[in-house]
């Protein structure tokens, strides 16, 4: 009878153990992937930091997006680690994913950061793709209704100056 327990006994920790094992490694791995800033125009820098297990702090740990080259991670002590990275200046406006490289490990992270359409400097500032014929038509509207507005108020005060 001892010995069926104890048997049983180190089936259940073998299975504990092999169980284990596997999570362990996993936590080895990046739990999450912060960009600062995490909205940015194209031809931008953005700062990655991974946090999480300590796989990404060794030497050889990448970072990679269809928005910018394949970029070697910095151990920042601890846990976490980093990377600077320019956004391609051809890269499409949207939300893109990154992914980690550490230890021979690949994880993805969606949604990380998203880039916009360039800015075009000396137009205002906040255009990206220039005025649309919405935004012709309403200032010449606009335009109009202030030329008609003005020379009835001048025609009006011609008037009144002959009483």
């Amino acid at each position: 009878m001892r010995t069926t327990r104890v048997l049983a006994a180190t089936a259940a920790a073998a299975a504990l153990v092999g169980v284990a094992a596997p999570t362990a490694a996993a936590w080895d791995q990046p739990s999450s992937v912060t960009a600062a800033p995490n909205v940015i125009a194209r031809g931008g820098q953005i700062v990655l930091t991974v946090k999480g297990g300590d796989a990404c702090a060794t030497a050889g740990s990448t970072i990679s997006s269809n928005a910018f080259p394949t970029t070697n991670l910095a151990s920042m002590g601890g846990t976490t680690a980093t990377a600077r990275v320019r956004v391609n200046s051809d890269a499409s406006p949207g939300s893109y994913s990154v992914t980690t490289h550490c230890e021979g490990e690949r994880k993805t992270f969606t949604g990380v950061f998203t880039v916009i359409g360039g800015v075009r400097g000396g137009l205002g500032g906040s255009t990206s793709t220039g005025a649309t014929t919405t935004d012709i038509a309403i200032g010449g509207g606009l335009v109009t209704a202030a030329v008609v507005g003005g020379g009835v108020f001048w025609m009006r005060r011609r008037s009144e100056n002959k009483i």
